[in-house]
């Protein structure tokens, strides 16, 4: 049963037909269950709903007669009898307000929300004399001009919408913000002003106030400028094209036309037709439009089964990306959760050969993706229901008795030719000639006008004449795949020279680009260099770059060279000598990124992340365990610190998963990777521990090879004998890496604290590691080492400081831009300011926080941030939303969320947020397992505070002390950044009236128990 009352009332039962409700008091009664929807509703209350301030003298039996009625106008079930009320028995989403409300209280869904919107508020049940009915009308449309608020708070447009919303409510100040930010950007400034000026006064004479801040700041953006269109940054990924565009106006006009109207429009047409180029001029034209980016998704360079949603990932700038779903989602799961709400425009170019897999992705998405358009690129249509097709025709050709000069192909070829010939002349006839031998093909044009810089039109249009008799031997879509651009590519390809093919044959196996000296190596001899600026000038090559230039084919030149290459039978040997080059590369690089210059490499291995990870995948495909164990080995790292590490993940244990192989310091270091992004991960602690075990064995008569495996070995030996945690570590402080001895000196501090070391000494080996690793230089363990001391002393209340060193080690990471670390920090900050009374700055910390989990793929990010937001609503009493921030959570860690740990501190939340004793009993007796199974003594004394609350709700004061001090002992202090910890303290102390005593730290198990009796 679905219940309608944001607009026309509404009942659907069964397949969608409509119930007969009638009269405005049994709908009132049904809306009065609905908002409730699933929850008791008292006698009292509906009775207050329907008939406000004059209910009739035998209300109760009036409240029963209309409960019948409406049981008989509902299918049977619907209306449950309860103790002093009634119950609805559905969903909450079944009830469309109810719906809205929960998507609201997301900004970012707001959209979405709206949609459910259908006109007024309970139009068809009112009216009704009661004070509860007008007040849920009142309160229903407030809540529809806040999520008004923050849809347009995020996009920019609607400047008639906005304007009719500030007439009819002339003090909605962030409506208004709205309206001017609209204004300016559609170059209306001058409107913009006077709206700002209107609301200024409406505000002093209506309510004897001033602007607000905000809306102030709105003010003097624009009177800076900064609101203008001009100023506007506009989400794409398009490039800036470097020649005109000539001959297809009609046709973009048309294919915007097709995009306003439909959700997904294919340009299908023969290769070489310029369908990418439509595509992108098209696209161009609809950026103010778009509010949330036009992005293009180059599919050409993707092998045949190759994964679009992956494609798409890395095109929007999230080739991490995880976006609030659970840690083994597929790629399209993270696409839909990126783009879910924002209206977006993805370009799919060249589908044809991934056309069912395309076909796949655009249907799944369009259907879960209700802003977002598909602009395609294919050769065949996608088939799916809803999509319009454009066919991309070649360039329209002069007739016998037209004037060539006025033909879009003549002007093509006359545009590209004279950039490379200005002394080519005006012979239109012959450029006429020309372009009918290339049947106007733009593709095939433009690579003849390259040729003009080495022989002349005539001999040109003398070659192409013999050259391209295919092109014109039938109907071009019934030809092959590739067939129309082979024509045209093997005319270059005749043209070259045997040393020129090697060189552009070889160069294909490069993804997104060479550099000179990986060219030089791969491609081999010592003329690459020349050869290539050949290929260059002959338009098979492209250079990019402002300053090394990098060397890059178009995508259909790249497959026909890659298809050359395997017909020379040099396909494996070339494989090999580009996975040993850049293996070098990043073998050369790692150590580096353990020093202050890390920076610089990693700008230089950000430049070949996908060869790097071609390279990678290179292997895979040949079965190559060692080479890609070698690969993975030295860039592991890369991958942790560039803010790679979901793709890090997934490469390194593929790499460990090929069969053969043989075993040594790079599998060690493998597999020492693979137990450091587990263990970052919260995946299965068993499962990190037997990979440390694994690659101890093999590399610990090695353990000089490599810094991290002298770290390896000191886990192992923690792992293996936990009776000498803190020992472990002593060895390291002095190794002579001062990485390791600054990694070593942290890890030795923090087995200190989580001992319940409460002394000053525990803390100044963090000082000291933090002093050291700043004499390294390397950023990630300096922020490492910040967070530790940050979390100490915030346990010791000083919360600004700690709050101070969160912001030194998140400006530390984002240089790397490892965003996902920043996740955590950003959500701490938040929780830390909410203590110090800094609400703001909590509100901008988790919306930063937010902002940097929405770009990241890394498993926890978003799952990390729904704790924070939930440990946050617990501390503002909002036990609704810290509810629905633990669901959001739960469900993105997925089997993850069963881990010890993990599922402690989850039950120990869910115990603060439960409704009763009974609920919350269940909840900490859940955590109290969970962390004695981990063993974990900070988390212990977390899940205690719980508890002891537990104990002080039932009024056992001194169990609840004991508990506490239990608490207290095993940290080695209290920790003040658990409000909670000292409220129930001073209640015990209170009720006592003496001070707790200290309670040893190994009684924590038995007070648990018999204050849980479990």
């Amino acid at each position: 049963m679905q219940i309608g009352i944001l607009g026309p009332f509404e009942v659907r039962i069964g397949d969608g037909v409509l119930a007969d409700v009638p009269g405005a008091r049994l709908r009132a009664l049904l809306v009065a269950l609905a908002l409730q929807a699933g929850h008791p509703v008292g006698k009292a209350t509906l009775i207050d709903w329907i008939w406000g301030q004059n209910p009739p003298a035998d209300a109760t039996n009036s409240l029963h007669r209309l409960v019948s009625r409406l049981r008989k106008a509902l299918p049977d079930g619907a209306i449950e009898g309860q103790t002093d009320g009634y119950r609805l028995a559905v969903g909450p989403d079944a009830v469309d307000a109810v719906r809205f409300e929960r998507l609201a209280r997301d900004p970012r869904r707001a959209g979405e929300a709206l949609t459910l919107w259908r006109g007024p508020a309970l139009q068809d049940v009112g009216p009704l004399d009661s004070e509860a009915f007008d007040a849920a009308v009142t309160r229903l449309e407030n809540l529809r001009l806040s999520a008004l608020e923050d849809r347009f708070a995020a996009e920019t447009g609607a400047v008639a919408e906005l304007t009719a919303l500030v007439a009819a409510h002339p003090v909605r100040e962030r409506l208004v913000a709205a309206l001017i930010r609209a204004l300016a950007a559609a170059g209306n400034d001058s409107e913009a002003l006077l709206v700002y000026q209107r609301t200024r006064e409406v505000l002093a004479d209506t309510l004897g106030v001033d602007p607000s801040p905000e809306l102030s700041a709105v003010h003097v953006a624009l009177l800076r400028g900064e609101l203008s269109r001009r100023a506007t940054p506009r989400a794409t990924n398009l490039r800036a094209e470097l020649t005109s565009y000539l001959g297809k106006e009609s046709d973009v006009a048309a294919v915007r036309a097709l995009l306003t109207g439909h959700r997904l429009t294919t340009l299908i047409g023969p290769g070489g037709s310029g369908k990418t180029r439509l595509a992108n001029e098209t696209a161009r034209t609809l950026l103010d439009a778009v509010p949330d980016g036009v992005w293009l998704v180059e599919l050409a360079a993707v092998t045949a089964g190759g994964d679009v949603a992956q494609t798409t990932l890395a095109a929007l700038g999230q080739r991490d990306s995880l976006l609030g779903v659970a840690p083994d989602a597929e790629p399209v799961d993270r696409v839909i959760a990126a783009i879910r709400d924002r209206a977006a425009l993805l370009i799919l170019d060249n589908c044809e050969h991934l056309i069912e897999s395309a076909a796949a992705f655009a249907h799944r998405v369009l259907g879960e993706c209700r802003r977002l358009r598909i602009l395609a690129t294919s050769r065949e249509p996608l088939g799916i229901t809803g999509e319009a097709l454009w066919t991309v025709e070649p360039l329209a050709l002069p007739g016998e008795d037209d004037d060539p000069a006025g033909s879009p192909a003549v002007q093509l070829l006359r545009d590209r030719a004279g950039a490379v010939r200005p002394d080519l002349g005006t012979d239109v006839r012959t450029m006429a000639r020309v372009c009918r031998a290339l049947d106007g093909m733009p593709l095939a044009i433009e690579l003849a006008a390259a040729r003009l810089r080495t022989m002349t039109l005539d001999q040109l249009a003398n070659r192409l004449d013999d050259r391209f008799r295919l092109l014109t031997g039938g109907s071009r879509t019934a030809l092959p795949r590739h067939r129309t651009l082979r024509a045209v590519i093997d005319w270059s390809w005749g043209l070259l020279d045997d040393a020129e093919r090697t060189v552009l044959r070889r160069l294909s196996v490069f993804a997104g680009g060479a550099g000179l000296d990986a060219a030089e190596r791969v491609c081999g001899g010592p003329d690459v260099l020349e050869l290539l600026t050949a290929l260059t000038e002959k338009s098979l090559v492209v250079t990019a770059g402002d300053g090394t230039p990098r060397y890059r084919m178009l995508g259909t030149i790249k497959e026909y060279a890659a298809q050359r290459l395997d017909e020379a039978g040099e396909a494996e040997s070339v494989r090999r000598a580009h996975l040993a080059y850049f293996t070098e590369l990043t073998e050369t690089a790692e150590p580096g990124l353990r020093r202050a210059e890390q920076l610089r490499w990693l700008v230089v291995l950000r430049a070949e992340h996908d060869n790097i990870a071609a390279a990678m995948r290179g292997a895979f495909a040949a079965g190559d365990a060692d080479g890609a164990i070698r690969l993975a080995a030295s860039a592991g790292w890369y991958w942790w610190l560039a803010g790679h590490k979901a793709e890090g993940n997934e490469l390194v244990v593929t790499a460990a998963a090929l069969p053969g192989g043989t075993p040594g310091v790079h599998r060690a270091l493998v597999y020492t990777l693979i137990a450091q992004f587990l263990f970052a991960g919260q995946s299965d602690q068993y499962s990190a521990t037997e990979w440390i075990h694994q690659a101890y064995e093999m590399a610990r008569d090695h353990l000089d090879a490599h810094p991290a495996l002298r770290l390896l070995a000191a886990l192992d030996r923690l792992l293996r004998e936990p009776a000498e945690p803190v020992t472990v570590w002593e060895p390291l402080l002095s190794d002579e890496d001062p990485w390791v001895r600054g990694l070593g000196r942290l890890q030795l501090g923090k087995m200190r604290i989580m001992l319940g070391d409460g002394r000053p000494e525990a803390d100044a080996l963090l000082v000291a590691a933090l002093d050291e690793v700043r004499r390294v230089g390397e950023r990630w363990t300096i922020a490492f080492a910040l967070v530790e001391l940050a979390g100490r002393i915030a346990m010791r209340g000083e919360f600004g400081p700690a709050c101070e060193y969160y912001e030194e080690a998140i400006a530390t990471v984002a240089e790397l831009g490892a965003l996902e670390d920043i996740v955590g920090m950003r959500a701490r900050q938040a929780q830390l300011y909410r203590l110090l009374g800094d609400e703001r700055s909590s509100a901008a910390a988790m919306a930063e926080a937010q902002r940097c989990a929405e770009r990241v793929a890394w498993p926890n990010a978003l799952a990390e941030l729904a704790l924070a937001r939930a440990e946050l609503a617990i501390t503002g009493d909002d036990r609704a939303q810290a509810h629905e921030h633990l669901a959001v959570a739960t469900a993105m860690m997925g089997a993850e969320a069963e881990q010890p740990m993990v599922r402690a501190l989850i039950e120990t939340l869910r115990g603060w947020a439960a409704d009763d004793l009974d609920e919350a009993r269940e909840h900490r007796v859940a955590a109290y397992r969970s962390a004695a199974e981990a063993a974990h003594p900070l988390l212990v004394a977390t899940v205690l505070v719980g508890i002891a609350d537990q104990a002080l709700r039932e009024q056992q004061y001194e169990r609840a002390a004991e508990l506490i001090a239990a608490g207290i002992a095993l940290r080695g202090l209290p920790d003040r950044s658990q409000p909670a910890e000292a409220r129930i303290a001073e209640t015990a102390r209170r009720h006592l009236g003496t001070r707790i005593t200290e309670v040893a730290p190994g009684r924590w198990r038995e007070l648990a128990e018999l204050t849980l009796a479990c």
